[in-house]
């Protein structure tokens, strides 16, 4: 049985990235992962520019508080300013350019106007309230790698230097299918020892979350026939197919002999819980991800084990995650495998859900992340533990 770490490698050395580029309107980046990297072609702000409003003047110019600054100019953000004439000050507003010859703005707060000249109170030192050109961004100047996930902050930056495309890593096309004959879709009346179908939905929301496309192949029953058929169809249409179900030891669990006989089971069983039976390999050459059928496993060995190889195929250079380190409430022993426990950030440290059954879903909802407990280790009341917002996950 691997370890999560030796199962994460297994997986990410057999990446092989996307290739296919896209250019996406600005509009339409957030969230994909930028396919080369990017130079700035121009300088943010492009010239000087007001930080304030108030009265832009060379330093040297004024002497007293009491002596009057004639008005030469008034600029407004988009106007562009003349040259500043001698002894004069220039009305300014917060992102107007500063005219040619001032060095300095003096807050409207430390002026009063009278008569077309300007009085002074309080004068600031030298290049006081000027943002200066390039203090943002350089022209010339490496902006993003590729590999990059685009937030909003990175279709915000890429918006200021003036790009109207991005060129992007085409979206990860991933086929997704729930095994298991008890399986209803919700909306469907539920009979005996039927229940209603989450990993489905889970998982779509989760994959789209992520900016993939994806392929939904709805059920498909604990047929091995039905099974192959479906998988066999699937595999070139996709990059990836990831299926919930059918992979531990049942009798009724297909899914792995399946894979094994359309091409290769290169791994199965990683020590974690929830999810111990996670299957990889490929499906007529196409990656094949087998999560587990209770719904917490399937959410766990997504976020923990499927995420950073889907995020490598689609490209992204970096998919680690850096655990915040959060005091423990509560005590537990030391597990045989290590355990990703369903628990809440609050002032009082990391509280655990009550329960930490694979089958428990509503733990996820009540909790904002996961707790690590690795294999061995005890956790005692007061511990400062690893722990893993949803919202770096996500």
């Amino acid at each position: 049985m691997h370890s999560v770490d030796q199962a994460i490698a297994r997986l990410l050395a057999t990446v092989q990235p996307i290739a296919d580029v896209e250019q996406l309107g600005i509009d339409q980046c957030c969230g994909a992962v930028l396919a080369k990297r990017l130079v700035s072609g121009v300088n943010v702000p492009p010239a000087d520019n007001s930080a304030m409003d108030g009265y832009a003047l060379r330093h040297d110019s004024w002497h007293h508080a009491d002596t009057p600054i004639p008005v030469s100019q008034r600029v407004p953000a988009g106007a562009v300013a003349e040259k500043l004439a001698p002894g004069t000050a220039a009305r300014i507003f917060t992102g107007a350019e500063i005219p040619p010859d001032a060095d300095t703005v003096v807050i409207q707060e430390n002026c009063s106007e009278i008569d077309g000249s300007v009085l002074i109170k309080k004068m600031p030192e030298k290049g006081a309230n000027i943002r200066p050109r390039a203090q943002d961004v350089a022209k010339g100047q490496v902006v993003l790698e590729a590999g990059r996930r685009l937030r909003p902050q990175e279709t915000g930056l890429l918006a200021s230097l003036g790009m109207a495309t991005v060129p992007a890593c085409r979206r990860l096309r991933v086929a997704v299918l729930s095994n298991g004959s008890e399986l209803v879709e919700p909306g469907e009346p539920v009979a005996g020892g039927q229940i209603y179908n989450s990993n489905r939905y889970l998982l779509n929301a989760l994959l789209r979350g992520w900016g993939f496309e994806v392929m939904d192949l709805g059920i498909v029953r604990d047929d091995p026939a039905e099974i192959q058929q479906l998988l066999g169809e699937t595999a070139g249409k996709a990059d990836v197919i990831v299926s919930s179900g059918g992979v531990s030891v049942g009798e009724e669990d297909h899914i792995r002999n399946v894979v094994a006989g359309l091409g290769a089971l290169e791994l199965w069983k990683v020590s974690i819980k929830p999810g111990k039976p996670f299957a990889f390999g490929h499906v007529c050459g196409t990656p094949f991800l087998g999560l587990p059928g209770n719904p917490a496993s399937v959410l766990v060995t997504a976020l923990i084990v499927a995420r950073p190889y889907l995020w490598s195929l689609q490209g992204m250079s970096n998919t680690e995650v850096q655990p915040m380190q959060v005091r423990a409430t509560f005590s537990r022993k030391a597990p045989s495998r290590t355990e990703y426990l369903r628990v809440r950030h609050s002032p009082k440290g990391l509280e655990i859900y009550p329960s930490q059954s694979s089958g428990i879903l509503f733990s996820s909802v009540w909790g904002n992340g996961l707790a690590v407990q690795p294999e061995g280790h005890e956790i005692h009341k007061g511990d400062t533990i690893d722990f893993l917002p949803y919202a770096l996950l996500l």
